[in-house]
């Protein structure tokens, strides 16, 4: 049997070990997934010790970047984004291969390609971590304009003070990237002056569980258009799928 699963911290949250289980389920495949709580990325060699049949592995919040210093191998877009969420793991003996990949991007592209039509309206990235740099590839790629909100001041980033009535509107994308929503920060939204938001707008929130995040809810209220991560978290688990099984 097959063997693969998820590590980050929290993983209760994650719906992808039953994404997974109802797949290799339904489509007959001799495969199971778990997820892994890790307290320090520097745990993940002992998971690979202790489970030797893993083939791969899903890679949530916060180690999509650290997990880079354990890849042997990066694809082109975890390259460029800096971040991955997959791992597809080798043994050769003696030998470890991980390679990294970043299904995340494909998976943000594929969950707000059905909202945008021939539109592609200015957007305000909330965070800079990395599931932040997939979606800011992944708006690159689609061509659409885009600002990075930080709670600190940076090259290329605007502050959360800085969001005023006149960028709001002028912002019709709004995609929250923080895990403000999530977990253990389930009470809590990004300080955004949600008062000028407009039916205009999408709020896109990676965040799949709770379904409706404060975040979400409070652009609902100001009849804005919002949209949860569990679209994006199919689009990208079957990416990674095709990673593992390539």
């Amino acid at each position: 049997m097959e063997h693969y699963g998820l590590i980050g911290n929290p993983v209760s949250h994650s719906l992808s070990e039953k994404y997974f289980t109802d797949k290799f389920m339904l489509e007959n495949i001799d495969a199971r997934f778990e997820r892994f709580l890790l307290n320090d990325i520097q745990a993940l060699p002992q998971i690979l010790e202790t489970y030797p049949h893993l083939k791969g592995l899903s890679v949530t919040s916060p180690f999509k970047t650290a997990v880079i210093a354990y890849c042997t191998d990066l694809d082109e877009t975890a390259k460029k984004v800096r971040a991955v969420n997959t791992l597809k793991i080798k043994r050769t003996g003696s030998k470890l291969i991980i390679k990294g990949y970043n299904t995340d991007v494909d998976g943000f592209a594929a969950a707000l390609l059905p909202f945008l039509g021939n539109k592609k309206p200015d957007a305000l990235l909330l965070g800079s971590g990395g599931a932040a740099r997939a979606v800011a590839y992944a708006m690159q790629r689609l061509g659409i304009n885009f600002k990075v909100v930080s709670r600190s001041p940076g090259e290329g980033k605007i502050t959360y003070r800085e969001l005023n009535a006149k960028v709001i509107s002028t912002h019709k994308l709004i995609v929250n990237a923080t895990p403000l929503g999530m977990g253990r920060y389930m009470d809590q939204y990004p300080d955004i002056p949600y008062q000028h938001l407009s039916p205009d707008h999408l709020l896109f929130d990676l965040i799949y569980n709770p379904a409706e995040t404060r975040f979400m809810a409070k652009g609902r209220r100001q009849k804005a258009k919002v949209e949860n991560g569990l679209v994006m978290l199919q689009a990208q688990a079957e990416r990674a799928w095709e990673k593992w099984k390539d």
